[in-house]
C-alpha cells in the first residue's frame, strides 16, 4: 500500500480528474480524502493505492502533468496516519459490557447508545481501526462507516513550505 498525498488547486473537477487517472488505468483508489490545506487556495487529496512501485511512479509522473496539481508526496511509512470510524454493534444486557470493555481499551467512544445496540466512534492508525473492527465483529456488526485515511509527515518539515509553487492566478 502506498500513500500519496497530492497538493492541488482548489477548484471544481480537480479530484474527478485525479481519480480519473487512476480509474483509467484500472487502479483501485483503497482510501480517499479531500480538504482545504492552510492556504484557502489549495487542497489536500490523500489517496492510499495498492499497486507496484514502477506504476505508482507512472501514475505519478501523469499526475504531476495535471495542471492543477502542485505538488505530491508518497508519505513515508512512520507518516501520523489517521481513519474515523463509526461502527453500530448489536449489544444487549448480556453482551453491553463486553462492548464497552472493547471501547474503552480502544480510547474510543460510546456515541448513541440503545437496548440492543451501541455506536462507537474511534480515531486512530487505520491498522488500529482494522483490528477494532475485527474485535467487535463476533458481537455482530450492525453498520460500518469509514472516512479516508488522512496523513502528514513527522517532523518540522512541510510539503506547502517547501515547494509549493505560486497558485496559478485566474485570467
Amino acid at each position: 500500500m502506498h500513500t500519496l498525498s497530492v497538493l492541488v488547486e482548489n477548484k471544481p473537477g480537480v479530484l474527478t480528474r485525479v481519480a480519473g487517472l487512476f480509474a483509467r488505468r484500472g487502479f483501485n483508489i483503497e482510501s480517499l480524502a479531500v480538504g482545504p490545506t492552510e492556504h484557502p487556495s489549495v487542497s489536500r487529496i490523500t489517496l492510499v493505492v495498492n499497486v507496484a512501485d514502477e506504476v505508482l511512479e507512472q501514475v505519478t509522473k501523469q499526475l504531476n502533468k495535471l495542471v492543477e496539481v502542485l505538488k505530491i508526496v508518497q508519505l513515508d511509512t512512520d507518516a501520523a496516519r489517521r481513519q474515523l470510524v463509526l461502527i453500530k454493534v448489536k449489544a444487549d444486557q448480556s453482551n453491553r459490557g463486553d462492548v464497552l470493555d472493547v471501547v474503552q481499551l480502544f480510547q474510543a467512544k460510546a456515541v448513541d447508545i440503545t437496548p440492543d445496540s451501541v455506536t462507537i466512534e474511534a480515531v486512530g492508525a487505520p491498522e488500529r481501526m482494522d483490528m477494532l473492527v475485527r474485535i467487535l465483529e463476533p458481537y455482530g456488526v450492525r453498520e460500518l462507516v469509514q472516512s479516508g485515511v488522512v496523513g502528514i509527515g513527522r517532523g518540522s518539515r512541510s510539503i506547502s513550505d517547501r515547494a509549493l509553487r505560486p497558485v496559478r492566478q485566474e485570467a
